[in-house]
């Protein structure tokens, strides 16, 4: 397992291993990968659209608790960037 993300960490998709997009078919957002496709259940999507390497975790957890006010946000989103990490799909900036 790799160490907790801080919250001034900046998670990035892993590219060019992973692509992160919209798949119409699937209607829903997929991390792409040489050997196949993952698809992202809404929270997950959510999440890694924000990861693009300029937002620190905490800015993260900040837009999505706006976008969600009556849900604490910030334990499900860092353990769910530690899985992500884990699997390999984002990495620290």
């Amino acid at each position: 397992m790799s160490p907790p993300l801080a919250d001034d960490d900046r998670p990035e998709i892993a590219t060019p291993s992973f692509r992160f997009q919209w798949e119409e078919a699937q209607q829903a957002h997929v991390l792409l990968y040489p050997e196949g496709m993952v698809r992202l259940n809404p929270a997950a999507g959510a999440i890694l659209q924000l990861c693009d390497g300029d937002r620190e975790v905490r800015e993260i957890i900040a837009t999505l608790s706006a976008q969600f006010p009556d849900a604490d946000l910030a334990d499900d989103v860092h353990t769910f960037l530690e899985t992500a990490i884990d699997n390999g799909w984002i990495r620290n900036r």
